[in-house]
């Protein structure tokens, strides 16, 4: 036996047939857990940008310790926005009154993938959105650090712009929730 060739029938099949062939419950999940993962891998790199930065010029100026905290506190906020996306999004996933292993014509499907397919993309939007927050925080709280370090009047300029990047999450969090209104389960057969 060639661990190279593989003689069974799945092997023949590509990741096409898997995506498409995938349960809109799946899709729904996966949207859950990209937007929650993402965002904390948002929140966690901004935290070790900025908490980088602070440790550092802290040892110039100690001072500047306790008011730039607020910088990782907006890093964290990104992740507090996907944990509220996947709250939202678990909410909607319902399980169908009537299911059994076997549908038949009856059920709803463009309406299961309809709505799979956007908790998919409300789940990766959001969480995208927060990397791309967490990161441009954590730019933003680094550079804030080490300039309230040489000169403490420009903490509040440059939070200014550390607020304006921690727009990204809110504006991210409110296009996923209106990627989700129209994402409902259907929970009975057609009539």
């Amino acid at each position: 036996m060639s661990y190279g060739t593989c003689q069974s029938s799945f092997c023949n099949q590509g990741w096409s047939d898997v995506l498409t062939h995938m349960s809109p419950y799946g899709y729904a999940n996966f949207g859950i857990a990209f937007g929650l993962g993402l965002s904390v891998v948002g929140a966690a790199w901004g935290i070790w940008l900025t908490g980088s930065s602070l440790v550092g010029a802290s040892v110039k100026a100690p001072r500047i310790i306790s008011k730039n905290l607020i910088s990782v506190i907006f890093c964290e906020a990104t992740a507090i926005y996907g944990v509220i996306m996947a709250i939202i999004l678990a909410n909607k996933v319902k399980k169908p009154e009537e299911a059994t292993s076997s549908l038949g014509d009856d059920w709803d499907y463009a309406g299961y993938y309809y709505a799979g397919y956007g908790m998919f993309s409300s789940g990766l939007s959001v969480g995208l959105t927060n990397i791309a927050s967490g990161v441009s925080v954590g730019i933003a709280g680094s550079s804030c650090a080490v300039g309230d370090a040489q000169d403490s009047s420009l903490f509040v300029k440059i939070l200014i712009v550390e607020i304006f990047a921690s727009a990204l999450g809110i504006f991210g969090i409110i296009v996923g929730i209106i990627q989700s209104n129209a994402c409902t389960f259907p929970i009975t057969a057609l009539e």
